[in-house]
């Protein structure tokens, strides 16, 4: 179906051939490519070239000549045992340690002339559409290109608004200012005979030539590209998958994009914990922070810093605890800055040996940092999960404990108890010799305003009190990883500073702490911004059959499935969209359906809500 769909366009049966380019050694994927081709590298159990082939075989294609060097014999070994009907024809480059795939394609240069042509890299990795969308467009000399995103390497190209290429720019002429502008090449072209003929292999011929053989072909079409007006033009993808693979993190992430089963798919994203910067059409409702802060000037501030930052040390522990000490109106001497929340966390609750109170479901962070017999739990009704300070000062005079941890607010139910009720809980604590541990990371994000216990009074009235915020969440800026605790406990603080390394955190997140203090009317701005974003979402939520919407004081809500979907189905379902939710289910007990869905900008929010009502309702 696909080949008649293709000659219906064209208007004509033309014969088409492909050619793919094999011959490199793939060194940056180590060991991997030591006794192996870099094509022959297996994602998800299935060998690149194994892959590509069965996707050209259904093409009716003429043949597919691939041209080998490095380990070319067990190649084409494993080539013949793959059940492939199209003719494959081998042409080899056997200095290809010494050459760049310039030359492997003028070795195919005959082959080029006689039939129209599909060239490929053996190192990509693609879904069927970005091949349809190369086949199916009716102009016969294309290259493929998408959207520049920061995950991409090599050649990229500047285009016009008729598809004609302004410029093929290699890597050595790569201007990061002009990032909005570029397209990168997917290295998947579709070369008419007539211009392989009578236009690419003369360049070629002649560039090889002038300036030997130790060049990428793109060169030739970037030369070609300077002519008044070539033949060949761009072809723009529009969200198809594909993935160049050059290294094993590269590797790793395409074993995600293209696990074949989805709920594989799904796990393989939510364990890297992180890092979707790599899947630019993702969107992340799943981590949690601030949508509207920092703002521009705030980063173009460290931006203009960018090269010092980049090349000299951090201070140390007592330089960093006093920028935190001025940010947050304490005493140095009672706090500590952690590389991210988790840190200190860590740190805190490994050196604790008694029982630790917890309210659940909760953020796992604390219990896993303690044995299981350690764990107290206070279970929430899984009706509404709410709870006050009264219900905890209840429960934990009937189940005593040394360590109450309190996240507040809740996380993931977004249940919150007002500053008042939290002080209230702080002095039953100091009267029952109760630790307190407050996590007030999301506490800015509640309409309660200037509710924060970071304050020397407060922290001197409860020594045994800890305050724990993570800087990520509500300043947004995860990337930094910081996070701060403090007490007036100070052989607590001491502990910690000791514990943790001199130099925990960067310099860039150094920088942050020094000028921040300087934007606390754009934070008051962005919070009251966020806040009417969080209702209208709520509202929006509220509209959706088959969900039940928890109230929330933080930047998320917990919901509730009410319809027959589970909410792993759920996330799959969306995850096709690019949109990564959390499935709470793991955390709720009676095998109720729970996701937790982040705030985020006003936009962002109603398309997840659209996909939601077109999946639940």
């Amino acid at each position: 179906m696909r080949e008649e769909k293709h000659q219906v366009l064209t208007g004509a049966i033309k014969k088409m051939q492909a050619i793919i380019l094999a011959a490199g050694m793939g060194k940056r994927l180590k060991e991997l490519t030591q006794n192996n081709t870099k094509c022959m590298v297996r994602v998800n159990g299935v060998a690149l070239i194994d892959r590509m082939l069965h996707q050209l075989d259904t093409r009716g294609l003429s043949r597919v000549v691939i041209v080998v060097g490095y380990e070319a014999e067990k190649l084409k070994e494993f080539i013949r045992t793959l059940d492939v009907k199209t003719p494959i024809v081998f042409v080899e480059n056997s200095i290809y340690d010494k050459t760049n795939n310039i030359y492997s394609l003028a070795l195919a240069k005959e082959y080029l002339k006689q039939e129209d042509t599909v060239l490929l890299e053996s190192d990509l990795i693609f879904e069927d559409s970005v091949l349809d969308a190369l086949l199916d467009d009716p102009r016969d000399t294309l290259a493929l290109v998408d959207r520049y995103e920061s995950w991409m390497d090599g050649t990229v190209v500047k285009l016009e608004d008729d598809d004609r290429i302004r410029a093929f720019i290699p890597g050595s002429k790569f201007v990061f200012a002009d990032l909005k502008q570029y397209y990168k090449t997917v290295n998947l072209y579709k070369f008419s005979r007539h211009f392989s003929e009578s236009c690419y292999v003369p360049f070629l011929e002649a560039y090889c030539s002038a300036l030997g053989c130790n060049e990428y072909y793109e060169q030739v079409l970037r030369v070609i590209t300077m002519l008044d007006d070539p033949e060949i033009r761009a072809k723009r993808l529009n969200g198809q998958l594909w993935y160049e693979i050059d290294d094993i993190q590269d590797l790793d992430i395409a074993s995600s994009m293209f696990a074949p089963d989805p709920q594989q798919k799904l796990a393989a994203i939510q364990g890297r914990y992180g890092g979707y910067w790599r899947y630019p059409k993702l969107l992340d409702f799943c981590y949690l922070v601030n949508p509207y802060y920092p703002p521009q000037k705030l980063m173009d501030e460290i931006k203009a810093n960018f090269e010092t930052l980049l090349t000299q040390y951090p201070s140390g522990m007592r330089v960093n605890s006093l920028l935190a000490a001025k940010d947050f109106g304490v005493r140095q001497e009672y706090i500590v800055v952690g590389n991210g929340a988790a840190e200190l966390i860590k740190s805190l609750m490994e050196g604790f040996d008694g029982r630790v109170g917890v309210i659940r479901p909760t953020f796992e962070e604390y219990p896993h940092r303690c044995r299981p017999e350690q764990i107290v739990a206070f279970e929430t009704q899984p009706m509404d999960f709410r709870y006050t300070e009264e219900d905890l000062m209840n429960f934990y005079a009937e189940h005593p404990v040394e360590m109450l941890v309190l996240v507040n607010p809740d996380n993931p139910s977004g249940n919150y108890i007002s500053r008042a009720g939290v002080l209230r809980l702080a002095e039953w604590c100091a009267q029952h010799n109760v630790r307190l541990v407050v996590d007030e990371s999301f506490v800015d994000f509640a309409d309660e305003q200037d509710s924060t216990l970071l304050d020397n009074d407060v922290l001197e009235k409860f020594p045994t009190m800890t305050v724990v915020k993570s800087i990520s969440k509500s300043f947004g800026v995860p990337g930094l990883r910081l996070g701060v605790l403090a007490s007036a406990d100070q052989e607590k603080i001491a502990h910690i500073k000791k514990d943790v390394a001199i130099w925990n955190i960067n310099s860039f997140a150094e920088s942050y702490l020094q000028i921040e203090e300087k934007y606390k009317k754009n934070y008051a701005s962005a919070m009251a911004r966020f806040r009417e974003v969080r209702e209208k979402m709520r509202a929006e939520l509220e509209q959706v059959k088959g969900l039940r919407v928890l109230p929330s004081q933080a930047n998320y809500f917990m919901c509730e499935l009410t319809g027959e979907i589970t909410a792993q189905e759920l996330c799959v379902r969306l995850l096709h969209e690019n949109l990564l939710i959390k499935d709470l289910s793991a955390k709720v007990k009676d095998g109720k359906q729970f996701i937790r869905l982040a705030v985020r900008r006003e936009e962002e929010n109603e398309a997840l809500v659209s996909a939601l009502k077109r999946n639940l309702c």
